[in-house]
């Protein structure tokens, strides 16, 4: 294996790391499924259709990953799914 192609797969890898993190939401007896929609747009910047169906599959398995990247980048989205009253959690 020469420099370039070592070099190329230790960057896949680095990148395949980063994503390893995800956001789970959780099913509850208390959010509606409009304001589950409404933050999975605001905190993970999904379409609408994207958060509708997020919302359908947490209601019916009781949980749904519903972002997958960095830490960095979903500490601060599971903050804001958490502050509004939405149980997740980052695995």
């Amino acid at each position: 294996m020469n420099n370039q192609e070592q070099l190329q797969e230790e960057v896949l890898l680095a990148e395949q790391e980063d994503f390893e993190n995800q956001i789970v939401l959780y099913n509850d007896e208390v959010n509606t499924f409009d304001h589950v929609i409404e933050m999975l747009i605001h905190a993970c910047e999904h379409s609408a259709v994207q958060a509708e169906q997020c919302a359908i599959i947490v209601h019916y398995k009781g949980k749904c990953t519903v972002k997958s990247g960095s830490l960095d980048d979903l500490k601060p989205r599971c903050s804001k799914l958490l502050e509004a009253g939405l149980s997740a959690e980052i695995v």
